[in-house]
């Protein structure tokens, strides 16, 4: 991502990558160790996106978005709304009401006791204009490793997946279900 970023033209195409990570804790650039609560055998990679520490493995869908917000007339903010509508729109999609949650970029669902769970992480990082890293969706993912860490940096945030909603799609499925809604919003 830092590579094809840092070798973008004005007419490099934007593009969207889908993948699965092995399982992974990442810290972003605000990052705090202490949020880190114990040692599971994951390891910890530092890295250049917004925002805290998350956990990504087999079973999340992940999508880097590597724009040029330059071209295409808009900034971070409004990328961030379209990067969690696309998320709401597919949770729509599956009978599944999601939401957006202030100060704490991502979606959220309610749970039986009302209490929201995050379903999907975002961080970014802007570089001359242009953007990398994304969001990860849990669709099918072991959440055991969240409980090892303060989830985007807050303590004891619940964090759910589609299976878990009733939503019996795969990781493949659903990524690409997910990479539709990017590309009508972005």
């Amino acid at each position: 991502m830092q590579d094809f970023t840092a070798a973008r033209g004005p007419d490099t195409p934007d593009e969207l990558w889908l993948l699965e990570h092995p399982p992974v804790f990442t810290l972003g650039q605000a990052g705090r160790r202490e949020h880190l609560l114990r040692d599971i055998g994951v390891p910890v990679v530092a890295i250049d996106r917004g925002g805290q520490v998350t956990y990504h493995g087999p079973g999340q869908a992940v999508v880097y978005v590597l724009l040029d917000l330059r071209r295409r007339g808009y900034g971070v903010k409004e990328l961030v709304r379209r990067l969690e509508q696309a998320v709401l729109d597919l949770l729509a999609a599956h009978g599944v009401i999601g939401s957006r949650l202030d100060g704490a970029p991502g979606v959220y669902v309610a749970q039986a006791d009302g209490r929201l769970a995050k379903i999907a992480a975002l961080g970014l990082r802007v570089r001359n204009g242009c953007t990398y890293h994304g969001l990860a969706l849990n669709v099918d993912l072991d959440l055991a490793p969240f409980m090892a860490i303060n989830p985007c940096g807050h303590a004891g945030m619940a964090v759910t997946r589609l299976k878990d909603l009733g939503v019996g799609l795969d990781v493949e499925t659903a990524g690409l279900a997910l990479v539709r809604h990017l590309r009508a919003l972005l």
